[in-house]
């Protein structure tokens, strides 16, 4: 399988190299796990590649998702969407079963071929469409089947139940889906715990293990280092941008990443070292 750069910091190494093209991955977790974030980088680092990015809402309105991202750090956002380089279907409160039946072809027929990357978040309102698990099974089936033809797609699923991964909204897209991310959020407590564990990934070895993962404006989620030991620098935002001038990079890739430590502060980094979020912003770029 050809493999493409995920966006995001840490994970490429877990997926053995990358998001594999024209597969669809659904990433699930609870409200605050960091879902949209997740489907917002793995987007915007298509465009930086050169790809066309289709942002497809069935909850919140494009107004909302945007002012999200530019309050990440990620106002680039706004000149793709003004160079057309990505578009936004808001499809948030219509009936989905036509909505999918109906409108989809007709996007996949203009798009098709395109080697875009699309992000549906969420596919819940899906689920809830209806209560009949065999049309859930169909339209959900029908929705990746359909979309593939444009490109590489991630779905967002929200997850209600209390177990991991125990709620019956998830039954049915992990078993679709050629690849299932699960962002495990714990909000008890003064400090909250965030972990990433791949479920599956189709025809690609994957890690086994659960990762933690910092959700860091201007970055996005970033994974801990894997021995879980805290920083042993200071001033982490101002360290790693000394190290940025000391390793060789695109000058584009070099100027973004400055621009993403705008304004963060050692707090933002919490458990993260700056040499280990170096070595994985390489690991991303490499080669480009």
């Amino acid at each position: 399988m050809r493999k493409i750069r995920s966006g995001i910091y840490g994970l490429n190494p877990l997926l053995d190299g990358g998001v594999n093209e024209n597969s669809t991955t659904v990433v699930i977790g609870r409200s605050g796990a960091g879902k949209t974030t997740l489907a917002t980088q793995f987007i915007r680092r298509g465009l930086q590649e050169g790809q066309e990015g289709v942002f497809v809402s069935l909850d919140e309105n494009k107004e909302q998702i945007i002012r999200e991202a530019v309050e990440m750090g990620w106002s680039d956002i706004l000149e793709y969407l003004d160079d057309e380089l990505l578009v936004f279907i808001d499809a948030s409160g219509r009936e989905f079963s036509n909505f999918i039946r109906k409108e989809l072809p007709a996007f996949v027929a203009d798009w098709k071929g395109s080697n875009a990357r699309i992000a549906i978040d969420p596919l819940t309102p899906v689920l809830w469409s209806t209560k009949d698990l065999y049309e859930q099974r169909d339209l959900i089936g029908y929705m990746f089947k359909q979309t593939r033809k444009v490109g590489t797609v991630l779905c967002t699923l929200e997850e209600h139940g209390q177990a991991d991964l125990a709620g019956p909204e998830t039954v049915i897209p992990m078993y679709l889906a050629d690849c299932v991310i699960h962002l495990k959020f714990n909000s008890d407590g003064a400090d909250p715990s965030r972990l990433l564990k791949i479920v599956k990934c189709r025809n690609s070895r994957h890690s086994q293990g659960a990762h933690a993962y910092e959700i860091v404006r201007g970055l996005g989620i970033v994974l801990e280092d894997v021995d879980g030991r805290k920083p042993t620098t200071s001033k982490a935002p101002s360290q790693l941008r000394q190290m940025l001038l000391t390793r060789s990079m695109p000058k584009n890739v070099r100027d973004h990443l400055e621009k993403s430590l705008d304004g963060l502060t050692d707090e933002d980094f919490r458990s993260l070292k700056p040499e280990r979020v170096l070595e994985m912003i390489l690991q991303e770029y490499q080669g480009v």
